[in-house]
This record gives C-alpha cells, structure tokens and sequence, in this order.
C-alpha cells in the first residue's frame, strides 16, 4: 500500500462534527465531482468512498447509489462511483457551491469561517486529488491535481495560511498546487490531523537527515585526507627533486629540517608534523610555520622545474 493510501486511509476515519462536515463534503464535492443532472464521485480507494457515503448520509439523509468497476488504467484497480440522484440542488446549496440556481467554482465564505472548517476542507481535498510521497523515496513532494485555477488558487490560499509554502502551476490541462519541503510536508499532515502518519514521516525524515549528514561528514573528512595525501605527495616530488638536482644543502637550516622530517613521517598532516618536529628538536614551530617554510620549497622546486 502507497503512503499516499496510508494517509487518506487514516483521515478518512476521523471524526468531525457536523459543520466541519460540510466544509469536508464541499472540498469532495469541489475537487472531484463531475456535476451533470446528479454528483458523481469516484474513488479506488474504499476507505475514502465510505466516507463520501457516510457523509452525504450524516448531512443529508442520502443513500449515494454505489457502483464498482475495473478502471480502464494498465494496474485495472477497482473503482467506486458514487451518485446522488436527487435534491442535488439542495445538497449543492448546502455546501455552499449554489447561487440562486447557478454552481459556484468555490465555495463560498461560510464553508471556510475558521480554522476547523478550513482544516476540514483541506482534508477533503486532500481526499480526492491529493498525493504524497513516502519519506523513504528520494524526494519529498505533496500535490493536489485540479481542474481549474480557482480552485487550485483556492487550495494554494488555504494551505499557505498555515505557511506550508504551496505554490502552483500548470500541468497538461490541470494545475497542481504542490509542496517540496519536508518540514512543511510534515506540518501539513498535523493540518488534516493524520497524527500516525506524521510519526512516521518524521521518523523516517530525522533518520535520512541524520544518514545524509553522516554522509556529508564522511564525505567531508575524506576529502581532507584526499587533500592531506595530495599535499605530502606535492612536498615529496619537491623535495625529492630538489634533492637529485642540487642537493638539500640549498635549502636553509629551518628549510632542511622540515624536508627531512617530510621524507621521515610521510603521511601526517602539517599540524602533526609539526609537532613532531617541535617535540623531536624542542624548538616549538606551528602549522603556518611548516607551511610556510613547505612554500619556499616549493618555489625553489619550481625554479629548478623552470631551468631544466
């Protein structure tokens, strides 16, 4: 089962009361009904379409007519198509979607008055078009595909009134409103109250944050010892060639002390040759002081390089 299934299967057994019920219905109604003499959903999930059912009978008294078929898509997944027949102007009344004969492309402002309803609403949106991946995949992404830019602005609207960060644009012949942020991902499921599903997601998202930073780490400390193992190489070639051409008698006594020490502890970083030399000589030196007597070595080097 997809995460997506998990999730619509969790919110769509939670309980409402029955204003928050309307605001749910509506979202359906406007997401994913196909509205003609009747309204006609349909859903491959049986979860979701229970809950049509219970809320059309909760609100309204009505029994939907339940039809099931084999979709015409290559998985074949079974469809539940729901129908209400009768008072359909009443019931689009309302949910708010009727003005004096005539269907709205939004509901209207009592479907939204605070914040439980547009949480509902959300959730019934969420219900028909919404999908998100599971945090186990390489991306993060949530989407509601729609019909019309009203309604895509609308759900962008809600959603970024608890500063989830949506953002729209058109696909095909739909827009979809959709999210890319883990952190706001996660928010978003607290929004429509899938409590068991953000426990989830947050366990899988703190476990690749934290895998990715381990990651980053070990990358990062194997490109310092990359680093390290190219820079003693670069002083071994120098001094190595300053040796076979004119000898390390050209080099000045501090010079000459880290050359030997170089040829002696091959692999150390310069911090931890010149420790060595500092403990070995009892004349202290630093890291910028090994460096800096390394970069006159190099010069040297590179004159001979130019010369030969």
């Amino acid at each position: 089962m997809s995460f997506t299934s998990i999730v619509k299967n969790e919110v769509s057994k939670i309980d409402v009361n029955d204003i928050e019920k309307v605001s749910e219905l509506s979202a359906i109604v406007v997401a994913g009904a196909e509205l003609k003499e009747d309204i006609k959903l349909v859903t491959e999930n049986s979860s979701i379409a229970r809950r049509i059912y219970n809320l059309f009978k909760d609100l309204f008294q009505i029994n939907c007519v339940i039809t099931m078929r084999k979709g015409y898509n290559y998985q074949k997944k079974q469809l539940y198509i729901l129908q209400v027949k009768n008072r359909t102007s009443e019931v689009l009344n309302d949910l708010g979607l009727m003005d004096k004969g005539n269907i709205l492309p939004k509901p209207k402002e009592y479907i939204l008055a605070d914040e439980e309803e547009v949480r509902s609403f959300i959730r019934g949106v969420f219900l028909m078009t919404g999908s998100i991946n599971d945090p186990k995949t390489s991306r993060y992404h949530l989407e509601f595909l729609v019909d019309t830019a009203e309604v895509g602005d609308l759900i962008k609207e809600l959603l970024n009134r608890f500063n989830l960060n949506a953002k729209m644009i058109r696909r095909d012949n739909k827009y979809m409103v959709y999210m890319k942020e883990a952190e706001k991902i996660g928010d978003f499921l607290r929004v429509i109250n899938a409590y068991n599903a953000v426990m989830y997601y947050e366990d899988i998202r703190i476990y690749r944050d934290h895998k990715n930073m381990t990651n980053r780490l070990n990358n990062c400390e194997q490109a310092n010892v990359d680093r390290l193992v190219q820079t003693a190489n670069n002083q071994l070639e120098d001094i190595e060639l300053i040796n076979e051409k004119v000898g390390l008698d050209i080099l000045d006594e501090k010079e000459q002390i880290v050359a030997i020490y170089r040829l002696k502890y091959r692999d150390v970083s310069l911090a931890e040759l010149g420790e060595i030399i500092s403990v070995e000589t009892q004349k202290p030196i630093t890291k910028s002081g090994v460096y800096h007597r390394f970069k006159k070595i190099s010069e040297i080097a590179n004159k001979i390089r130019e010369n030969s």
